[in-house]
């Protein structure tokens, strides 16, 4: 460790050197507790019941029978439930519907909820539930998703879905090279290893919520607008949560606890099984994207051309924004992008790592490789000819900007400059060998938050803030950002978070998290600061300073602010077996300040792993006929094994921000941005095909290396 001196005092810098987790013990020995474990006195269990039609009206609940089973205490449907209204605009906009659960009779998609059955213990519920018989008039439905439905439109709000400038048409006609190609992803969801669990009670005339969530001031404040009750009445508290990735929000669990509770007046928990999550916790849209880049014959960009197509529910629009990742990585004189959508007969997606960049990038950064081969220049080189100097869009100068720093560093410990760029003339016995590389950037933002840091008297230091860990790091991350500002060890720092009652804060999502609480907690100890004399004593209940961030984040609206990296990727291909396997992966990031390298460059890693099992893996398969997803587990959802992750490595290079005063950029998503496009372009490299299509199945790279087009490209947006 190094050491700083304030004044007279000398204090070891904790912010950038390696510590483990400080709940890590808990963790690995099974002491800390997660929503669906922690016990409650006189605890009843709810088990959800959904619908089997993708579209149409209960028109019969027939819950006798099963209200008379062994430990059933009642069963909620849209004829008993209580009323709740989400008329309201929260954190993140208009709720999805899904949360006025048991308000009507209509069915808009299979795992549509339908009934509750709460009984004395889990398995009677499940019996119970499982015994439910549901009628339905059912209607035709839509649930097929393709690049030419005609159902496609531009969505009016949010704002930013379209943008452009410059003659497209005449830009693309004046390049020497085009490149005009279509790419598709598939439908993907989240697989959060601890599913989405709540327990709410009333204690004294205040509901209690114990959950599992990406923010805890977020669920609270739905909650109360939902059910109509004051804020200060509803608690809700997240201490451990085993992963999110965008899912664990508001959603229908929640909602019916509080439901049950307040009918049977007692605790009650309510659990999704792990194919109940595949339709109700939201998941990645498919997409269709076409791409159209014209060049000079050196590679400048003349025409940037990026249209996305992604679907949503007919009860709530969600847009997966894959094409707005090209609009601060590139310039051209003409640069146009739109992001279209199409409501269907499904469940609503919602944000999942990465949202938009993570589909986006395969698209453009592939996009980005083929125009490199046409114009026979080396891919990095292509990119840094075509480094903008502001933001191509929005015009604002950048804060900063390393990309090209990440490129050189890469390229050097990657090997890169011994590349042969010819396709398909590395071999390794049976095995076609390549390397492939794209571009990552993920926004770079804070939102205003709240933090209250005490002085206790024993010496030591309480922060508490409704931050959420959800797996990333964040609880330790804090303890060494207000150990480093209070000048302190950070064993004198105790950090309690997700928990309502200490105020508004930053959910974790968007890679906001720890930039947002960070700029809080630091704040406050400034606060505090100013009220500690040197020697002087702290009295019984301590020195309390609280901190409001909203005045100051404005400030940074006047620039583009990006962490940024770049991808490597070496892989192996057999013809004969179609069998695609990742020999090794190479991420390096300007990412801003890296708070704790050994929490951070697991993040990374984790992010290039999810962009491997995208590239190669994950695929969820819808049904036309029935419009039920197929094999909805995790024995059909196929996701990287321990056996498909080779050796990746990730690092960073210096990348300061001088106008900001926490100088971190955020890290949980960069990493999977770009990965599955250095794959696919790896896979260009090893067989001379490109795949255009993800995931990259044997059986396309069966097809591919026979001569003939792959499944995907026939398809051209259609599932097969």
């Amino acid at each position: 460790m190094t050491t700083a001196t304030t004044g007279n005092a000398t204090a070891v810098r904790a912010v950038g050197t390696a510590h483990a987790r400080v709940e890590g013990l808990a963790k690995v020995t099974g002491a800390a507790r997660y929503a669906g474990e922690i016990p409650f006195a006189e605890l009843a269990h709810g088990w959800l019941v959904l619908s089997t039609v993708a579209r149409g009206r209960i028109s019969a609940v027939e819950s006798g029978p099963v209200r008379a089973m062994p430990g059933v205490l009642t069963v909620l449907h849209h004829g008993n439930a209580p009323r709740v209204d989400a008329d309201y605009t929260g954190m993140l906009g208009r709720p999805d519907p899904i949360v006025e659960i048991f308000q009507h009779d209509r069915v808009p998609f299979v795992g549509w909820p339908v009934a509750l059955v709460v009984a004395e213990t889990s398995e009677q519920a499940r019996e119970a539930a499982e015994a439910l018989v549901v009628q339905y008039d059912v209607e035709p439905h839509d649930a097929a998703f393709a690049a030419d439905h005609p159902g496609a439109y531009v969505p009016e709000n949010p704002a930013g879905m379209e943008t452009g400038k410059g003659d497209l048409a005449a830009e693309l006609a004046a390049s020497a090279v085009v490149v005009d190609a279509e790419y598709t992803t598939p439908e993907e969801h989240h697989s959060s290893m601890e599913p989405h669990a709540a327990t709410a009670r009333w204690d004294n005339g205040r509901l209690e919520v114990v959950d599992s969530n990406q923010g805890s001031m977020w669920v609270a404040e739905e909650l109360a607008k939902l059910f109509s009750l004051d804020p200060a009445s509803v608690r809700v508290r997240s201490e451990h949560v085993g992963g999110a990735f965008g899912s664990k929000g508001l959603r229908p669990h929640q909602v019916l606890a509080v439901m049950a509770t307040t009918l049977l007046h007692r605790p009650v928990r309510v659990v999704m099984t792990r194919r109940q999550m595949f339709s109700l916790v939201g998941h990645r849209s498919p997409t269709a994207q076409r791409v159209r880049l014209g060049a000079d014959a050196d590679g400048r960009l003349r025409a940037l051309d990026h249209q996305a197509l992604s679907r949503t529910s007919t009860v709530h629009e969600f847009v997966e924004q894959s094409a707005s990742v090209g609009r601060t990585l590139y310039d051209a004189a003409a640069h146009h992008t739109a992001n279209r959508v199409v409501r269907l007969d499904v469940p609503t997606p919602t944000w999942m790592r990465a949202p938009g960049e993570a589909p986006g990038s395969f698209a453009l950064e592939s996009a980005l490789d083929e125009l490199a081969e046409q114009c026979g220049i080396d891919p990095i080189e292509l990119r840094a000819r075509n480094e903008p100097e502001a933001g191509p869009v929005s015009g604002l100068p950048f804060a900063s900007r390393n990309l090209l720093a990440c490129f050189q560093e890469g390229a050097r410990r990657f090997g890169w400059a011994d590349r042969d760029p010819r396709p398909g003339v590395r071999r390794d016995g049976r095995w076609l060998l390549g390397t492939g590389t794209a571009s990552a950037q993920f926004l770079a933002r804070a939102v205003p938050s709240t933090a209250a840091v005490t002085a206790e008297p024993d010496g030591t230091f309480t922060v508490r803030i409704t931050a959420a860990d959800v797996g990333t790091g964040a609880r330790t991350a804090l303890t060494l950002i207000a150990a480093d500002a209070l000048e302190v060890e950070p064993e004198r720092v105790r950090v309690r978070i997700a928990d309502s009652d200490f105020g508004p804060a930053m959910i974790a999502g968007g890679s906001m998290g720890t930039r947002s609480w960070a700029w809080a907690v630091t704040a406050a100890v400034r606060e505090l600061r100013e009220h500690l004399v040197p020697g002087g004593a702290v009295p019984p209940q301590g020195i309390t300073a609280r901190s409001d961030t909203a005045a100051a984040i404005g400030a940074l609206a006047q620039k583009e602010r990006h962490s940024y990296g770049a991808q490597f990727a070496e892989v192996a291909v057999d013809l004969t077996t179609g069998e695609v396997r990742v020999r090794r992966m190479l991420g390096i990031f300007a990412a801003g300040r890296i708070v704790n390298p050994l929490t951070a460059r697991s993040q990374f890693l984790g992010g290039m792993v999810w962009g491997l099992s995208m590239a190669l893996h994950e695929e969820a398969v819808r049904d036309r006929t029935s419009g039920a997803q197929v094999g909805a587990d995790l024995a059909g959802y196929h996701i990287a094994a321990h056996a498909d992750v080779p050796l990746i490595e990730a690092d960073w290079v210096d990348d300061p921000d001088e106008d900001d005063p926490v100088g971190i950029k955020g890290i949980g998503e960069i990493g999977t941005v770009g990965s599955a496009a250095a794959i696919a372009n790896a896979v260009w490299h090893a067989t001379g095909v490109r795949h255009r299509h993800l995931p990259i199945r044997p059986d396309r790279v069966l097809l591919a290396g026979a001569g003939r087009e792959t499944v995907g490209e026939r398809d051209a947006g259609h599932r097969r």
